[in-house]
């Protein structure tokens, strides 16, 4: 290797820093560059120093590793994180990597994990730099809808469309929200997460025999060229589909970790990543709520729909989803019917940000020629709602971006 790859130490420990400090100055491609005390410390070093890899204690006075973690990946996402904990909780891991970890070793670690954790980690670092250089900081290399080639969009949003109850329409709307949303500057990927009954990719009149399962067992370690080659693309629309398995027994293997990881890396990759969600509140789609920005909410106008959605907005704040991130949405809407949506949404405490009107001779037909309506008609009141949720959803992650920018008073 003809550079050395470049570690920070974050640990509140001394003995331990200068313990791994000691471990790693024997390998002659590793060079310790910093060592930080504290959380902030280790982000503000992070910062200075742009190391390939932060080693990161996961108990810290200040800021826990995870937090600290989160911010330097947010700042400088070529920067990767192993992280080190005294306890092998599966919890703790889970939100390791959904903060952003690249791995997760238990103390006090074995000098030969620590040193393969560091090496597959700068691997990573080396990918991410690169892809940065040659788009020269963040230009465009091809485009995101044709097959070939990514955009590069480290800030690309992760809108989970969400029901608790079944059969009101999450699939449909999140193959015509991404219709709505695709252009050629901001690219559109359409995840299915209901692993074991997906049919994301039938509504696009798409089947592939990749999928998913394809990318799960190599999440840590993606690159544009396999990810390219399991992405479906719509040429009619431009959107391109992460497919469910066609098996159900293959749902098991997608781990809520890896999922995350896969979510994360389209994120950079494309200005929007839809996820059609299950309505169980499963590890799978609990970790895409972990990384969204925004949380579309399906209602319809029937009392089960009303009685579950209320159920899971009193829970969404124990799932660390905060209410400003969830947009509700009412489909199927027929004025003839006595529960309007502005009952339902003083019932919800929350506004509806649209409603798409019922509409069985436009949107049924499509979906059995597996057509986005969309495509055929966007000037039908049916169409103009769902491009209207689409604005409403860009101006709402654009006023959480002014909220986020604000300093802190």
């Amino acid at each position: 290797m003809a550079d050395k790859i470049t570690v920070l130490i974050v640990d509140d420990i001394a003995e331990t820093r200068e313990n791994i400090r000691k471990l790693l100055q024997f390998e002659a491609d590793i060079e310790v560059v910093g060592a930080a005390r504290t959380g902030q410390e280790g982000i503000q070093l992070a910062l200075e120093t742009e190391p390939d890899v932060v080693i990161m204690d996961i108990n810290m006075p200040d800021m826990d590793g995870i937090a600290a973690t989160e911010a330097i990946r947010a700042k400088k996402p070529h920067i990767q994180i192993v992280i080190l904990s005294v306890q092998s909780d599966s919890n703790y891991m889970r939100r390791a990597m959904l903060a952003g970890a690249r791995d997760f070793l238990t103390k006090p670690p074995d000098i030969d994990d620590l040193t393969s954790a560091i090496r597959r980690a700068a691997e990573m670092a080396a990918q991410e730099r690169n892809k940065v250089a040659s788009m020269g900081g963040g230009a465009s290399v091809g485009s995101g809808s044709q097959g070939g080639g990514f955009t590069s969009f480290l800030d690309g949003r992760i809108v989970p469309i969400y029901s608790p109850k079944g059969g009101v329409g999450v699939t449909t709307v999140t193959t015509n929200l991404a219709v709505a949303l695709h252009t050629p500057d901001t690219p559109v990927v359409a995840v299915d997460a209901n692993l074991q009954y997906g049919d994301l990719s039938f509504f696009f009149n798409e089947q592939s025999r990749n999928n998913v399962v394809d990318l799960a067992p190599r999440s840590a370690e993606l690159d544009a060229e396999v990810v390219d080659d399991v992405l479906i693309s719509h040429e009619a629309s431009g959107v391109r589909i992460l497919a469910a398995p066609p098996r159900l027994e293959q749902a098991e293997g997608v781990s809520a970790i890896e999922f995350s990881d896969i979510l994360k890396y389209l994120q950079r990759n494309y200005a929007y990543v839809l996820v059609d969600t299950s309505k169980l509140l499963n590890d799978v789609t609990l970790a895409a709520f972990d990384v969204s920005d925004i949380v579309v909410v399906l209602a319809t106008q029937d009392i089960p729909s009303v009685k579950n959605v209320r159920l899971f907005l009193d829970l969404s704040e124990a799932l660390g989803l905060d209410r400003q991130r969830i947009m509700m949405a009412m489909n199927r809407y027929d004025k003839r019917r006595t529960i309007t949506p502005e009952k339902v949404g003083e019932n919800f405490k929350q506004e509806f940000a649209s409603v798409i009107p019922m509409d069985e001779k436009l949107v049924v037909p499509a979906m059995d020629r597996g057509v986005p309506f969309l495509l055929q008609n966007k000037t039908h009141p049916v169409g103009r709602s769902v491009v209207a949720l689409a604005q409403k959803l860009k101006e709402k992650i654009a006023s959480l971006d002014e909220v986020e920018a604000e300093p802190a008073s």
